[in-house]
């Protein structure tokens, strides 16, 4: 059942990236394989100028045996894998980097240093983690949010998750994007919270006038097939045909991305957003083509 199907990087994506060259990156304990050959792939695709922040010895390995030369780009020698967070966080309060890059180091480390109000890191919107799905190089892209950062939302922080995802896909080119709130039904129950949340979400989205088509609840199914949307006689502008989705939690959001991943070789362009610097925080075991697409996507998410 597992896709051994080759994971690409979208053009629509790096197209796109292209449009703001040589982006100043953060790289947070680089020195290990795939970090760096991700690295090397954005810097080939002359979308960032790398700052590599680790031990100064294992990153110059590791870029020799990659036969990368990094001989034109600063390295900080901060040999403590922990304290290479502290680095970045400060180098961008600084304004020195633009993004910051998860290399060698735990999510948990990284994003604690990025939350910490010293380095003046945060804005008004919470931060949200969005993913940018795609099958191949030409695919549309299918984003879920928030199935990294956020584990339980309330309606409060969704509606931070729902402008932050708003704001990326006017970005890459989707002025109108359609955003289905998800449950697992697609009608209002007491005793599915997140129905009730998707109900509230969607008439506060009316309200406030966002620039998107924003309905829910809404179950996967018909958030995404029109022949399912259909059958249950659901008829709005978001059943069947969504952009984006909205998940209740960061359980079903991971479950839904990583299904994709390893059962039909999606390439998951992930990056945090609705910060001061777009936050690349990808899984050491992904692949370098998700690495490179999730670079593209930090440089897409720059004002």
């Amino acid at each position: 059942m597992l896709s051994d199907k080759e994971i690409v990087c979208p053009n629509n994506l790096l197209n796109v990236a292209h449009e703001k060259k040589g982006v100043v990156a953060g790289i947070v304990n680089a020195g290990k394989p795939l970090p760096m050959l991700s690295v090397m792939d954005a810097v080939n695709e002359e979308l960032i100028i790398p700052i590599f922040i680790g031990d100064k010895d294992e990153i110059q390995k590791c870029a020799e045996n990659l036969k990368f030369d990094i001989s034109k780009f600063e390295i900080i020698h901060e040999p403590v894998e922990n304290n290479t967070a502290k680095v970045a966080a400060k180098l961008a309060s600084e304004n020195k980097i633009r993004i910051i890059v998860k290399g060698h180091i735990h999510t948990d480390v990284l994003m604690k240093e990025v939350l910490k109000r010293e380095y003046n890191l945060l804005s008004k919107t919470r931060l949200s983690h969005i993913w940018h799905m795609t099958l191949d190089k030409e695919d549309k892209p299918l984003i879920i949010t928030d199935g990294a950062l956020n584990v339980m939302p309330n309606v409060k922080t969704k509606m931070h998750i729902l402008k932050n995802v708003i704001n990326f896909s006017n970005r890459i080119g989707n002025e109108r994007p359609k955003v289905a709130i998800l449950s697992a039904t697609e009608e209002v129950l007491d005793s599915v919270q997140s129905s009730l949340d998707a109900k509230e979400i969607t008439e506060l989205a009316k309200k406030e006038n966002l620039n998107a088509d924003v309905f829910g609840p809404l179950a996967f199914d018909n958030s995404i097939s029109k022949k399912s949307a259909a059958i249950k006689g659901i008829k709005n502008a978001v059943a069947g045909q969504a952009d984006v989705l909205l998940v209740p939690s960061v359980e079903a959001g991971n479950g839904l991305v990583k299904m994709m991943i390893y059962f039909m070789g999606a390439c998951a362009a992930g990056v945090v957003i609705g910060g001061k610097v777009p936050v690349v925080i990808t899984s050491r075991s992904d692949e370098a083509a998700a690495r490179l697409a999730s670079m593209a996507a930090a440089v897409v998410a720059l004002d």
